[in-house]
């Protein structure tokens, strides 16, 4: 069992490619990497019926057990094994069953708002924001909830009106100010490739310490300025 000596946190809107961008660093980094996705960190909604779940904003902070996530994380970070919770996206809710999860040299923690929280911040030795254009998010997202997830195409495109795009310009947008790295376009191959290659050096180099020195960031994109 080992005590993770790097952690990253990969944030971004919906449908931008923040899971594609972990997914191929697990894949490429190996079993040195272990993956967090925020969305399991959904509230548990038992006590609500299923028409009530529906109607909640599952894209404010608000719907996400942060005390859990912040309580876990730093148990791997302690070198110690979770209990991971799993969500079924069509139920809205947390299902019956828990991942164990070992702690590994890299923690990828992942989701809209895996640069919100500022004690997780803290918990993070490299901040990424994938930046993709409005227009291709809402497309991807459509594509998934109506063709992975089984919902009726009016109801996610309400949704994303009443609810997903306001949430994100309040909550997820703001927090590419606390990015020490932005992919533009989702899974940029040449950005994601440097990513990989970070974490690689990084894992060389045993142990290494985050530093608030500008210049020694990784960068592939400047943040777009007001």
């Amino acid at each position: 069992m080992s005590i993770p000596s790097f952690v990253i946190g990969i944030a971004g809107g919906t449908g931008a490619g923040k899971t594609t961008v972990a997914r191929t660093v697990a894949d490429t980094v190996g079993e040195a990497v272990t993956r967090i996705p925020i969305d399991n960190y959904y509230e548990d909604l038992s006590h609500l019926a299923f028409e009530e779940r529906t109607e909640v904003n599952y894209d404010h902070p608000d719907a996400f057990e942060w005390e859990l996530l912040r309580e876990q994380l730093n148990a791997l970070l302690m070198g110690q094994p979770i209990e991971m919770p799993q969500y079924d996206f069509e139920a809205h809710n947390r299902t019956d069953e828990r991942v164990t999860v070992e702690p590994t040299d890299v923690i990828v923690l992942e989701g809209i708002f895996s640069l919100y929280d500022e004690d997780i911040l803290e918990m993070l030795d490299l901040c990424v924001y994938v930046m993709t254009d409005a227009d291709v998010r809402i497309l991807r997202r459509i594509e998934r909830d109506v063709i992975d997830r089984g919902r009726g195409l009016e109801g996610v495109i309400d949704q994303y009106l009443e609810t997903v795009k306001p949430m994100h310009e309040q909550f997820v947008e703001p927090t590419k100010k606390n990015a020490d790295v932005i992919i533009p376009e989702g899974a940029n191959r040449v950005a994601v490739d440097l990513l990989i290659e970070k974490i690689q050096a990084e894992l060389a180099a045993d142990g290494p310490e985050r530093t608030d020195d500008p210049d020694s960031e990784l960068s592939f994109s400047e943040p777009p300025r007001d």
